[in-house]
């Protein structure tokens, strides 16, 4: 009889699919990557999906974020992604958590609950604890490394991070991982020279950081950000499935 993964079980049979409802995952960062990625873990049949992320939807992210709409702006990321996976699929179970990822903040999460860890967040520092805190845990883990400023979204690549090349964040986390012995990370990265955003001081409409010390907010796009996500999750649900 049909449902509505019958389309999916073609492709991972049934143990796969039980594999699938089984597991629990954890999802830090709803942004451009990581709100794409809920999505196909919930399509998939992820059954237990924790979500992580303390922000909430801006117009400034409208233009490539899965969860932003103007009906959603000013809503929790993570109450919007909970809502959309339960009317994907009700029995879901759906863990919500508004905080960011910080080494300040790792011990609110035990990682050893997890079959898999999902690293869509910003930060150096916070990236680099959510790994050491899966590694420790035994759990597996992937990274997406950067996505700003670029517009090749068929340039991804798999990779561990000791294998990795021409991304400058993967360049600084390949680096700190290898000071912290950090081995056998899977990362999303992408080759591609990022561009150099235009910036016009006399629009009124560009999006400027507070602080003239901070760097220039990265130019992004509708397409690159969820092509990633989508890879990220699509690696967790072939690992999870075998």
């Amino acid at each position: 009889m049909a449902d509505q993964y019958s389309r999916t079980r073609l492709l991972i049979g049934r143990r796969g699919m039980e594999k699938l409802r089984s597991a629990r995952v954890a999802l830090f960062g709803l942004g451009g990557v990581g709100g794409y990625a809920a999505e196909a873990l919930a399509r998939a049949g992820i059954g237990h999906i924790d979500l992580i992320d303390d922000d909430t939807v801006s117009l400034t992210n409208l233009n490539r974020q899965l969860l932003a709409t103007h009906s959603t702006i000013g809503e929790y990321k993570v109450d919007i992604a909970a809502k959309r996976i339960a009317d994907i699929d009700p029995s879901i179970e759906v863990r919500t958590f508004k905080t960011f990822y910080l080494p300040e903040t790792a011990d609110q999460f035990d990682f050893s609950g997890y079959d898999y860890v999902l690293d869509a967040i910003d930060t150096v520092t916070g990236k680099l604890a959510l790994i050491a805190q899966a590694k420790a845990a035994g759990t597996k883990v992937i990274s997406c490394m950067g996505t700003g400023n670029k517009m090749d979204a068929t340039g991804f690549l798999v990779a561990d991070i000791s294998k990795t090349s021409g991304c400058a964040l993967a360049r600084i986390m390949r680096k700190e991982c290898a000071k912290r012995g950090i081995k056998g990370v899977k990362v999303v990265y992408s080759k591609e020279l990022p561009l150099t955003p235009v910036q016009d001081p006399d629009d009124p409409l560009e999006p400027q950081r507070e602080g003239s010390s901070r760097r220039s907010t990265p130019g992004s796009n509708a397409f690159v950000p969820g092509v990633a996500g989508l890879i990220m999750a699509g690696e967790v649900i072939k690992d999870l499935s075998k």
